[in-house]
């Protein structure tokens, strides 16, 4: 394993400065926003596609520090209702992939998506519950008529080029858990696997020990976001863990994401880590920060901290013991 840095939570560092801060905390991997929800500020692939004078200076700077790049991320909603919005997620995914095949890197990260409930809606639906049935004909429709063929053009033209794409199960799109997950890689093939996080299992009441056990029986997990939630008790017996309020609004919320260990300890942290070592996944455990009680800074020197800790950089070599 190696741990490694989202690095969207320092886009006001200039590149070379958030390069340099990244290498100081002895990270060994970087994850990289190329569009989508999280922008593109040290990254823009449609730049780099089109100049190879820029695209080799950006990859000699990373090379410099030591560091590789685990993923191209770009989450965004290709399947989002209004068609300029879908086409420019669209778009940056496919730069993603092309940015990633002449980086040599193997994941791009991103959503599944989530349509509408027809052809005439305005705003992605995502369903909840299955009655009334109109909401299970929505599910199946979005499935069926949007989901599927999207993500089966899409495996072949990453097929294409050599790179995968590890959907990051969310609530909000039509991938959110491990059976979702699962459904879309059956349907579409192997190029298609899990960006794993676990904050949002952690608030749908999921466990993320059995689900890593699941996706890699499967071997399906592909990249790793370090981040925590913190389920506040109260809140959620009043009112469920269906929470629409601002995120802002952190003391009348069901729950909170944090930062590794202040949602949930090292008991869990360590079981984690160990079902990834159980599965074999080797890659990065890169930490993402949107924790609203602590600055920028402080989280990720306190995820830093805690995960040098947590994780296992050497797997067993010979069991001398058996």
């Amino acid at each position: 394993m190696k741990l490694g840095v989202f690095q969207v939570l320092f886009r006001h560092r200039s590149f070379p400065e958030m390069l340099d801060y990244v290498a100081q905390h002895g990270l060994q991997a970087i994850e990289f926003g190329v569009g989508g929800y999280v922008g593109k500020p040290h990254c823009d692939a449609a730049r780099l596609l089109t100049d190879e004078n820029l695209l080799q200076d950006f990859k000699a700077q990373v090379e410099a520090r030591g560091i590789e790049i685990s993923a191209l991320s770009c989450h965004g909603n290709a399947l989002h209702p209004n068609q300029e919005a879908a086409a420019q997620f669209h778009e940056d995914f496919r730069n993603a992939v092309l940015l990633a095949e002449r980086l040599g890197v193997a994941n791009v990260v991103t959503f599944s998506g989530c349509p509408g409930e027809s052809d005439y809606s305005l705003h992605p639906v995502w369903v909840t519950c299955p009655w009334p049935e109109d909401f299970s004909r929505v599910v199946e429709w979005q499935w069926r008529e949007k989901v599927i063929p999207y993500w089966q053009e899409q495996a072949t033209f990453l097929a294409d080029h050599g790179v995968r794409v590890a959907i990051e199960p969310h609530p909000g799109f039509c991938v959110y858990n491990s059976e979702t997950m699962l459904r879309l890689r059956e349907a579409c093939g192997d190029v298609i696997g899990a960006n794993f996080d676990p904050s949002h299992l952690f608030w749908q009441g999921m466990d993320p020990i059995e689900c890593i056990k699941e996706l890699g029986r499967h071997g399906a997990l592909y990249h790793f976001h370090a981040k925590d939630t913190a389920i506040d008790a109260r809140n959620t017996a009043l009112n469920g863990v269906l929470d629409t309020k601002s995120y802002r609004d952190m003391s009348a919320r069901s729950w909170v994401f944090r930062t590794v260990g202040y949602g949930h300890g090292e008991d869990i942290w360590r079981d984690i880590i160990s079902a990834l070592q159980l599965v074999n996944y080797d890659g990065a455990i890169s930490i993402e920060h949107e924790d609203g009680l602590m600055s920028t800074d402080e989280g990720f020197q306190k995820a830093v901290d805690f995960l040098h800790d947590q994780l296992i950089y050497e797997k067993v070599k010979e069991m001398w013991w058996a």
